[in-house]
């Protein structure tokens, strides 16, 4: 059972201590593929060293819209330059996100319209980052009609996911659907077509309900992978087997 995990920030300093061991621990796992996404300018050399040193790891490139004080216009420039090297899979993490305290929500849409840009421009998929901002987010992505990708931990309604599947996109789930509790969310992915789905850890964020206040990693994706089977009443190597050809589809992934 080969599983991808679309979202992990694995070149986050919490996994520095152990990160051979995170390695192994996903791998042991099923976890053979991991996609990278980059927060922020200063990280991207880091990353790229990262995923020519380890070919499961796969890098995307982009700006994120939590940290825009860290971001300055010349970096969408490099940002160009950085995407020309011809190794990410994506451009991201990018997006919206107006559930910040006082966020600069007319910069975030630039920063996010040019990515867009980049992102058609070298005929990449995009990684977003939508929160309380999805609606906003399909409004911009109907100016760059063609663009593909994915909604990061997909929190919006089933039209707002009509709408964006309709558009190409597709929607990333983790932790948060492993939570008893989160019936809306249940109901959404219950609902949701499998061609539309991928499934992602955002490690070191958001663990599952088994690993609640725990440092989330990639190992903890078939948790994922059994509560999403268990809602769609998918067998979980069937799911493993139809959300890994998404992401292969999606990011042009191409066996290591």
């Amino acid at each position: 059972m080969e599983l991808i995990d679309t979202h992990t920030h694995l070149d986050d300093p919490s996994f520095t201590p152990d990160f051979e061991q995170v390695l192994g621990r996903a791998a042991m796992a099923g976890v053979g593929t991991l996609i990278v996404p980059a927060i922020q300018a200063s990280g991207w050399a880091a990353l790229r060293q990262l995923c020519q040193q380890y070919p499961q790891l796969r890098p995307a490139y982009g700006l994120h819209p939590m940290f825009m004080p860290r971001h300055s216009e010349r970096e969408l420039s490099a940002l160009a330059r950085w995407l020309e090297q011809g190794d990410a899979v994506a451009v991201g993490e990018c997006g919206l996100d107006f559930h910040i305290p006082a966020p600069d929500r007319e910069r975030q849409q630039q920063f996010f319209e040019a990515q867009l840009e980049l992102a058609r421009d070298h005929r990449l998929p995009v990684i977003i980052h939508a929160r309380k901002a999805v609606e906003q987010v399909i409004l911009t992505l109907r100016h760059f009609p063609g663009i593909k990708g994915v909604l990061h931990s997909f929190s919006g309604s089933r039209q707002q996911a009509e709408r964006l599947i309709d558009m190409g996109f597709m929607m990333g789930f983790g932790g948060p659907a492993t939570y008893a509790n989160a019936h809306r969310l249940h109901g959404l992915i219950t609902w949701l077509p499998v061609d539309s789905l991928l499934l992602e850890t955002d490690s070191p964020d958001q663990p599952t309900a088994t690993h609640r206040g725990e440092r989330n990693e990639p190992a903890y994706l078939p948790e994922v992978l059994h509560a999403i089977g268990n809602l769609k009443g998918i067998a979980a190597e069937r799911l493993a087997e139809l959300t890994s050809a998404n992401a292969r589809s999606l990011f042009n992934l191409q066996p290591h």
